[in-house]
């Protein structure tokens, strides 16, 4: 993507000539490693982008699949704390007891953060039916599948702001892609074929070319951005999220049932040492 890439791309500085016979100018040889830096930019966006919405889409999954779990770990803590408090008489078993009992409070908005999963009185019908393996609504999947996938690559190559030379048009991309990539985050491959044709019947820009100062602007801008995702890529990467999907990345699914049977048994555990407490 540097100077070297330039030169094997043209066989040499000594063998390099114009159209007409010529020597080429330097200004060519920049233009063309701006270009190739300008692809693999791109590509390097695909892809974060792409993981980004998988990471996503499997955050919300493994909220809805396990949150209700994780929702009835919490109270049965809550409830064997203020059952051995109950025993022992103990005020450090009862201050335990009390702030265990007080994050399960309802506060405002509650049932929108919680997803619907619990209020105050504790777990809703659906959640409770999940942890018994009683049939319930399954969690929204959204997943976009391999045509959605080939149409947002595909339009992200064509319409990318970085493409653009003017910041006129960098704005037209810039909305444009935003739509791309909510619809790619729908995994709507209808919307994704609309927006294709949207794309091909929309003005033919000619490109203005780059002086040479440009280019040179052109090409650290592009290893600032470069950085910049490379960040974003290691923290997606990095996150429990991104990790879990690194993980079982061919069958997530298999992966939250495997996550899912652990947190039954906890549940289990739990239910039989508060029923001893409580005996």
């Amino acid at each position: 993507m540097t100077t070297s890439e330039g030169e094997q791309g043209g066989g040499g500085a000594g063998a390099e000539r114009t159209p007409g016979g010529g020597a080429a100018r330097p200004e060519d040889r920049l233009e063309q490693a701006v270009r190739a830096a300008e692809q693999a930019l791109i590509e390097f966006e695909i892809a974060v982008e792409s993981f980004r919405v998988e990471v996503e889409n499997f955050s919300r999954l493994h909220e809805q699949k396990l949150g209700p779990m994780y929702a009835r770990l919490e109270e049965l803590d809550a409830r064997i704390l203020q059952a051995r408090a109950a025993r022992s008489g103990d005020p450090e078993d009862r201050r335990l007891a009390d702030e265990a009992r007080a994050r399960l409070m309802p506060i405002p908005g509650v049932e929108e953060l919680m997803n619907g999963w619990m209020d105050g009185d504790g777990l809703f019908p659906e959640a409770t039916a999940m942890l018994t393996g009683q049939a319930v609504r399954p969690p929204q999947r959204v997943r976009p599948g391999e045509e959605a996938r080939r149409l947002y690559r595909e339009l992200a190559r064509k319409a990318h702001p970085d493409l653009a030379q003017e910041d006129k048009e960098r704005a037209r991309r810039e909305e444009f892609i935003t739509r791309v990539n909510a619809a790619y985050a729908r995994g709507s491959e209808a919307e994704l074929r609309e927006l294709a044709e949207e794309w091909a019947a929309g003005p033919e820009l000619k490109r203005v070319p780059s002086a040479g100062e440009e280019l040179y602007a052109r090409l650290e801008w592009l290893s600032r951005r470069k950085e910049l995702l490379t960040l974003v890529a290691r923290d997606l990467e990095e996150s429990a999220i991104g990790s879990m999907l690194r993980l079982a990345p061919d069958d997530p699914d298999a992966l939250l049932e495997e996550i899912a049977d652990g947190l039954r048994a906890q549940v289990t555990d739990r239910e039989a040492e508060l029923a001893a407490l409580l005996a």
